[in-house]
């Protein structure tokens, strides 16, 4: 089992390095039943972040019939801006990625049975405008949540969302409660508490799904 992380020109890192982190812990708390790895739609390549410049290494290409996770972050810039004037913010940046070959890869693994499609923050805007999740239920950065109601998508305001086959994440910083609920999902309490014990962190926010009774009007 895998989980690939996707890196694209522009992504935040912290959408990357948080739910890594707490994957690669994980993986070591199953006796390395999971790997973990970033890719590129391209394969093997050097991909800038959208802050500052920092470089992380995709060392192989995205597989979409790999069994595990494939998780999407967001990406980091300016918020506001004009794209006419070549301003380049995240709206552009997350625009862009759902151009490159990175979309129909994530569709296939969408299709596939024994893959989990995961994002962080606008990871999950990114798959949105591509059209990848409409009708599904989903979250993103709170900037982004009437975007993600507009192309079909019913925006749910949680910490995470788990709608099956597609499980996403809040703010930046949801990457790690995204990671830790997916690793309770696959292996259990005990292997999450741990992982949240070494990391002398506490999970919060509420993860959602679309199970259970509907709650009347309170």
């Amino acid at each position: 089992m895998k989980a690939q992380i996707v890196l694209f020109d522009g992504f935040d890192p912290l959408d990357v390095i948080a739910p890594f982190e707490v994957l690669v812990a994980g993986s070591d708390a199953v006796g390395g039943e999971l790997a973990v790895e970033l890719v590129a739609a391209e394969g093997p390549r050097p991909v800038i972040s959208g802050s500052r410049g920092l470089v992380l290494q995709a060392t192989s290409r995205l597989d979409p019939q790999t069994p595990g996770f494939v998780i999407v972050p967001g990406a980091a810039g300016p918020v506001e801006g004009d794209p006419d004037d070549g301003d380049v913010t995240i709206p552009v940046l997350l625009a862009r990625f759902g151009e490159t070959a990175a979309i129909p890869l994530i569709r296939r693994a969408l299709a596939h049975p024994q893959v989990t499609v995961a994002t962080v923050c606008g990871g999950s805007l990114a798959l949105a405008m591509a059209g990848l999740l409409e009708g599904r239920y989903a979250v993103t950065h709170h900037l982004g949540m009437a975007v993600l109601e507009a192309t079909g998508v019913h925006a749910v305001p949680a910490r995470v969302v788990d709608d099956g086959d597609v499980v996403s994440g809040a703010g930046v910083t949801s990457g790690l409660d995204l990671a830790l609920h997916l690793l309770e999902r696959t292996y259990g309490p005990q292997i999450a508490a741990a992982v949240e014990s070494l990391f002398a962190y506490e999970r919060r926010g509420t993860v959602w799904s679309n199970r259970g009774r509907v709650p009347e009007a309170v």
